[in-house]
């Protein structure tokens, strides 16, 4: 049985509020694909992330510090990469947050060791300026490996950096999540 609320009253001009509401749920439909891709590009990312994380061991005879700053540096490029390919800022949260929690979920002890604030205050320093980023990301690393003014650990922060930056860029553009002006 019909009741008074179960009655829709056409407005002015309703073929008009069709198209509109049609195009609304066209709308949403696209952004809930983009959140769906951005989650799919955090997970790809920590994946990725894991598998260099987990090719240097601690038991390697290679240097500790440079390990665990390798890691912070790849942590933080996934982190401002989000930021500049993704479209919006909610794509690059919805890509941060499934990134951490793909971490958090199948590598916890990567993902203890990828996320100190202070190497990334550091790094936020360098990447901040807008001036030669690369290199002065580079040269952040070099500090935080105690190895201050090192030109080897100097072109190897700037080359992780470039190379995280471009997977991560790649990514996205897979995913349609960027404008491609980056």
């Amino acid at each position: 049985m019909e009741t008074d609320n179960d009655i829709k009253i056409a407005g002015d001009k309703p073929s008009k509020d069709i198209r509109k509401n049609a195009a609304d749920d066209q709308e949403q439909s696209a952004g809930e694909k983009e959140r769906i891709n951005a989650r799919q590009l955090g997970i790809t990312i920590a994946q990725i992330f894991s598998k260099d994380a987990t090719n240097f061991k601690f038991d390697d005879d290679g240097d500790y510090e440079m390990i665990i700053q390798r890691r912070l540096l790849l942590s933080f490029t996934a982190t401002v990469s989000f930021e500049r390919y993704c479209r919006n800022e909610t794509d690059a949260g919805v890509a941060q947050k499934a990134f951490l929690d793909t971490l958090k979920m199948f590598n916890p002890e990567i993902y203890h060791t990828s996320g100190d604030t202070g190497a990334f205050s550091f790094y936020y320093l360098a990447y901040r300026r807008g001036i030669e980023v690369d290199r002065r990301i580079g040269q952040t690393f070099a500090m935080l490996c105690s190895h201050d003014g090192d030109s080897v650990y100097q072109e190897l922060g700037e080359a992780l950096y470039c190379w995280f930056s471009s997977v991560v860029k790649e990514e996205a553009e897979k995913l349609s999540l960027t404008d491609n002006c980056s």
